[in-house]
């Protein structure tokens, strides 16, 4: 087919050790990483995404707190981890702790550690993530679920850097930096006496906000590209493009569940593909949840006409065209999708490792 292309053929070059600055052979699917061996990739070129990297790299060479913020599935830890690659610490450990995983009755030996005898069950002394994480990177993801009674324990630990083990008596100095993510408004949760105010001002030094995947949408086909690129190499699917349908689909939903969710779906449809062009109905492979819904007039208007266009096939005119359909004169749709940034559909396909270009 003319519309296939060879992804070998097109793909840019990746330097998976990239610098601060964006490599512009691979401008679109970019590597967004700051100086250090072993940084993450940070895929996309909105505007919103850059906003965030900028503040990455001034903070990332000091030892400040960090406190990211976003929602579930935006790529907080990817963050936290591209802070510390890039940072004085990067040659020690970058030990996670997620807050809301651990039950409350252990998390504070899973912080602190404990002596044997501590409590029942401790039968040998436990080193905690603090010490663990000495002359490196402490990563509390979750914080906004820490539990109010250990809050000022981490609060002294982050002032004085010091703490006792679980049962201990000795004093413990720790070099830790401290980076802390949540997808929960800790200022509502201070009002509420949820979360205590000092220590949200000690944890929020320098705070990052990450935007969610609905607000970069300019990022969504760079991201499935990348996605299905990976997928398919590594299940040896013979995947050379993305139908142009499906790119569209992808890119009007929402995504509660950010760039996890693309990710997650991505890898379903890769699976289930059975020829060379991944392509699909995310409604039919997926089922919209109620929480992707149009939540404007607007987006309502926009998602009726797509819909609309795709079952006549792009066709606008005419008596069995989207106008006809919508009931609206052919001029007064044209005008709609103008103003809504509509564009009938196209029955070519976009090569899926075709080289993105920016706006």
């Amino acid at each position: 087919m003319a519309g296939h292309t060879s992804w070998a053929a097109e793909a840019p070059a990746i330097n998976h050790n990239a610098r601060c600055e964006t490599d512009t052979a691979a401008k679109g699917i970019l590597d967004n990483q700051l100086p250090g061996s072993g940084s993450p990739r940070i895929i996309g070129d909105s505007a919103a995404l850059q906003d965030a990297l900028r503040l990455v790299r001034v903070v990332a060479p000091t030892n400040a707190t960090v406190l990211i913020q976003g929602e579930t599935g935006t790529g907080k830890e990817l963050i936290a981890e591209a802070i510390h690659k890039c940072s004085d610490r990067s040659n020690g450990p970058f030990v996670k702790v997620n807050c809301s995983a651990i039950p409350s009755g252990l998390l504070e030996s899973e912080l602190f550690g404990h002596e044997r005898g501590a409590y029942t069950g401790a039968v040998t002394r436990s080193i905690g993530r603090f010490e663990r994480a000495n002359k490196g990177t402490l990563f509390l993801d979750e914080i906004g679920d820490l539990p109010l009674e250990l809050q000022p324990k981490l609060l002294r630990v982050m002032q004085e850097m010091q703490f006792e083990r679980l049962g201990g008596t000795a004093t413990l100095h720790t070099d830790v930096r401290v980076i802390c993510a949540t997808h929960r408004n800790l200022s509502e949760m201070i009002e509420e006496r949820q979360f205590r105010a000092d220590l949200f001002y000690r944890l929020s030094v320098f705070p990052i906000a990450l935007p969610a995947l609905r607000e970069r949408r300019e990022d969504i086909p760079l991201l499935v590209r990348h996605f299905a690129m990976a997928y398919a190499d590594r299940m040896q699917k013979p995947i050379q493009a993305i139908s142009d349908e499906f790119m569209a689909s992808l890119t009007r939903h929402s995504w509660p569940g950010n760039v996890r969710e693309l990710q997650n779906f991505v890898e379903r449809s890769v699976i289930l593909a059975k020829g060379p062009v991944l392509s699909g109905s995310l409604p039919k492979v997926m089922g919209a949840p109620e929480s992707s819904a149009p939540v404007t007039l607007e987006e309502a208007e926009r998602l009726h006409i797509l819909q609309t266009l795709e079952q006549t096939g792009g066709v606008v005119g005419g008596p069995n065209g989207a106008a006809a359909q919508l009931g609206l004169p052919r001029t007064t749709l044209i005008a709609m999708m103008k103003r809504l940034g509509v564009n009938p559909f196209r029955k070519s396909i976009v090569p899926a490792r075709a080289a993105a270009q920016v706006a």
